[in-house]
């Protein structure tokens, strides 16, 4: 199969990126092997089969991995999938800690992006679960003490709400969970999500993209 383009934003990308440089480059004529088209979304490279996304390159601190958007649809037939977090449901990854694991994986990451391919094709949908989550009792009394904020809180989206609860939810200590409910307290007054832009610099609002970081 034909390689398509290199976008050159991803050239960009890798070429100031200061780790896994080599992997990047490996994994994406891998990815450019299978006939998807190269862009860069979220500051990150997106692979792209008629418009739809259907992987990405991502670079952790301990692993490399490749992204797939619908990943919990694949087969994995060679079990070699992980969830990117806990709470994640559609997404799925396969990690590496080099080069030479990518080069010897080929054919089966191959076989895997076609499999996400057809995936998408055929217009297969991840049924998202909405789990009951449980509000922390340190944002709870911060409800009941404060009957604005409480408004605040409940005008949200229930997305916003949800994000902000795992969020809270997810220190171990009352004493840090506490400091993250208070530390958003007034981004929560405002309106505002946990991921929504503030500065009104964004490109992509309303959520932020980073674009604050021009300031100096």
């Amino acid at each position: 199969m034909k390689i398509n383009r290199l976008n050159p934003k991803v050239d960009e990308f890798i070429d100031k990126a200061q780790k896994w440089q080599e992997e990047m480059k490996k994994l994406r004529m891998i990815i450019l092997d299978c006939g998807l088209e190269e862009e860069l979304k979220w500051r990150i490279p997106c692979y792209t089969f008629q418009k739809n996304n259907i992987v990405i390159i991502q670079g952790f601190k301990d692993y490399f991995a490749l992204g797939f958007f619908k990943g919990a649809l694949l087969k994995d037939a060679n079990g070699i999938l992980s969830k990117p977090g806990e709470n994640t449901q559609a997404g799925r990854q396969i990690r590496f800690t080099n080069v030479k694991e990518i080069a010897e994986m080929e054919p089966i990451v191959k076989a895997y992006i076609q499999e996400a391919i057809e995936v998408e094709n055929a217009g297969l949908k991840v049924e998202i679960k909405k789990e009951p989550i449980t509000i922390p009792e340190e944002l709870q009394n911060k409800l009941e003490q404060l009957p604005d904020f409480k408004t605040a809180f409940e005008t949200l989206t229930p997305g916003r709400q949800r994000a902000y609860i795992l969020y809270f939810s997810a220190p171990k200590q009352s004493k840090t969970r506490t400091a993250r409910v208070e530390k958003y307290m007034q981004r929560i007054l405002d309106g505002k999500g946990l991921n929504d832009c503030t500065c009104g610099l964004s490109q992509k609002p309303p959520n932020c993209d980073g674009s604050h970081k021009s300031i100096r």
